[in-house]
């Protein structure tokens, strides 16, 4: 039910311009984000899931993308294929159980629209600090 919460309010944070598929993108990202909160330890250790997934990112070798997007240079792409190394199969696979996507579909949706929801969630070039309620902190970033 949380995923379904951040896919909705992901998918408007997305969907300012391109209407190539963001809400769905949105979607998967709010499942993925909520399934982190849920089964990832990331309420108590931390409160955010959107560091967790960053912390994710770095130790599978994405530090470079990873930080672009949290930066304010270009946002550096990053694959499906690296996707599904850094998200545990479990993860993945209950997201796009969720989504009613296969699994390569899913890590394909994240890689496209992490990047830029990475960039507007965190417009400071800082990650929230812990605690942050990441319904919070999207809907202060919407215009």
């Amino acid at each position: 039910m949380a995923g379904n919460d951040l896919g909705g309010l992901l998918g408007g944070l997305l969907g300012g311009g391109s209407g190539s598929g963001a809400s769905g993108g949105g979607n998967v990202l709010g499942s993925l984000l909520g399934a982190l909160m849920g089964g990832g330890g990331g309420q108590g250790g931390g409160g955010n899931p959107l560091g967790g997934l960053m912390d994710m990112l770095t130790k599978s070798g994405l530090a470079d993308q990873a930080q672009s997007w949290v930066g304010s240079g270009d946002n550096q792409p990053v694959s499906g294929a690296q996707i599904q190394q850094a998200v545990p199969d479990e993860t993945l696979q209950k997201v796009a159980e969720q989504a009613g996507i296969t699994p390569e579909q899913a890590a394909d949706q994240i890689a496209q629209s992490l990047p830029q929801a990475v960039d507007k969630l965190t417009p400071g070039g800082e990650l929230p600090q812990a605690g942050t309620s990441l319904e919070d902190l999207i809907k202060q970033q919407k215009l």
